[in-house]
């Protein structure tokens, strides 16, 4: 496949970025040890939260995006209430469209689970509602009339839309060319010709070292304690940990163009957005008590044509440790980098290959001659140099 792919270490002060149900940060065991990790969950919504943050200075427009919500009811609501309909009655007939497509609505208007949809998906569904409301109006008083098990009333609300308004619904959910919806993809168990195969792949970040979680004990004072009083008015205790990150993820470049419908040049702005985001992002758990807002210290960007991916964790295996008064990400850097020449020599490089490195570690960097860049935008010009020629756009 054509693909681009982005390895990144990064070291992050102490902090509890990603927490599991027991407010623990996360981790898991990697070549025998304990180690930090941020799962593949959460770096994808500090991307998405990165996309909508910078949408009014970066390349894409608000329709490029998803929304991921069981609040459809709501936001259909809205749209039609600008089109001239009541509130209450938008809400019924909202309900009746989504029945037709065989998506529930529970008793508190949610549905029945989180739907990753295209905002251009979602205006074209409001269109739709709007331009059959006669219709729509006489199933939704139909289906309040119904009574039954949810299982028996999600069969009946489907089949009391009639059938060509049924396929011009199921027409609707085609990716409405959604850049994260096309990165991130979707999956509907009950509806599997909606769903959409994922263009990128994002690994669990992980320690390139052993890590042991400590605790910080804190209190706070009660500002309006009376002097004879010198307890604290609350304590507790939050885990953390600091760790040198090796985080890893990939593009498939033709399952991106084809998820967006055969545009290339939204494709190629996709990718640059994700690259840019990926690179600059972190999940933001407990920020407000940790601040840990740290850069990568190094980033190799590779595109690469007709190749396979080549994660690069196994260069930690063996535990990174400080030594020589060296740096723990200098030292990594190294070792990636030592494993990826080996993997070269082994298994071969791609036919074409673009990479572009960046280096502010204490390692001294060596892949192939090629040069380190001085900046993150110059390695991200060279490294979409090479993506738009795999895609085709000037």
């Amino acid at each position: 496949m054509n693909l681009v792919e982005i390895h990144i270490i990064q070291n992050v002060a102490p902090s509890n970025l990603n927490r599991d149900d027991t407010g623990s940060p996360k981790d898991a065991f990697f070549g025998g040890v304990r180690r930090a990790r941020l799962s593949s969950q959460s770096q994808k919504r500090a991307v998405r939260d990165y996309f909508k943050a910078t949408l009014s200075h970066g390349t894409l427009q608000p329709d490029d995006l998803a929304l991921r919500t069981k609040r459809l009811v709501d936001e259909l609501t809205d749209r039609l209430e600008v089109q001239g309909h009541s509130r209450d009655e938008a809400r019924r007939v909202a309900k009746a469209a989504l029945g037709g497509m065989g998506l529930a609505v529970d008793d508190r208007e949610l549905t029945q689970y989180l739907l990753f949809m295209g905002r251009r998906e979602i205006s074209r569904l409001a269109d739709i509602i709007h331009g059959h409301w006669q219709v729509l109006t006489e199933v939704a008083a139909s289906s309040e009339a119904g009574d039954g098990q949810a299982k028996a009333k999600k069969k009946a609300a489907k089949a009391a839309v009639p059938s060509d308004l049924h396929k011009a619904l199921e027409t609707i959910l085609d990716g409405g060319k959604a850049v994260d919806l096309a990165l991130f993809g979707r999956m509907l168990a009950d509806e599997p010709k909606w769903s959409i195969d994922a263009a990128a792949q994002v690994a669990h970040a992980l320690s390139t070292h052993q890590v042991d979680r400590e605790f910080d004990f804190y209190t706070a004072v009660d500002d309006l304690n009376p002097k004879e009083e010198t307890g604290a008015g609350m304590m507790g205790d939050v885990e953390f940990y600091s760790a040198c990150l090796y985080r890893y993820a990939n593009v498939d470049l033709g399952q991106l163009v084809q998820s967006l419908q055969g545009d290339r040049e939204l494709a190629a702005k996709g990718v640059e957005a994700f690259l840019r985001g990926f690179t600059l992002t972190l999940p933001s758990g407990k920020q407000n008590s940790f601040a840990a807002h740290n850069l990568p210290g190094f980033v190799a960007l590779v595109t690469s044509e007709a190749a396979a991916p080549r994660n690069l964790a196994g260069a930690f295996e063996k535990p990174v440790r400080a030594r020589d008064r060296r740096s723990l990400s200098g030292l990594s850097v190294e070792a990636l980098l030592s494993t990826w020449e080996t993997l070269d020599r082994a298994y071969g490089r791609a036919r074409r290959q673009w990479v572009a490195l960046l280096n502010l570690t204490d390692a001294t960097v060596s892949y192939h001659g090629e040069h380190v860049k001085p900046s993150f935008d110059e390695a991200l010009t060279a490294a979409m140099d090479g993506v738009r020629t795999l895609l085709e756009v000037k």
